[in-house]
């Protein structure tokens, strides 16, 4: 058990931090228009429970 408290946790801990450290900054090769969030419109085959009921 000494073994998996020494060698592997740590190792799990540092490959899940390199993980996210190099999913953020892979922001900085993602084209500019990309980079926003994606933009929101208005369906309108979505209707409301108001309208359904009359």
């Amino acid at each position: 058990m000494a073994i998996f408290r020494e060698y592997i946790v740590p190792f799990l801990i540092l490959l899940v931090f390199l993980v996210a450290l190099l999913a953020t900054s892979a922001r900085i090769f993602i084209p500019s228009d990309m980079a926003n969030p994606a933009p929101i419109e208005e369906l309108d085959l979505v209707t409301s429970p108001t309208e359904t009921l009359q």
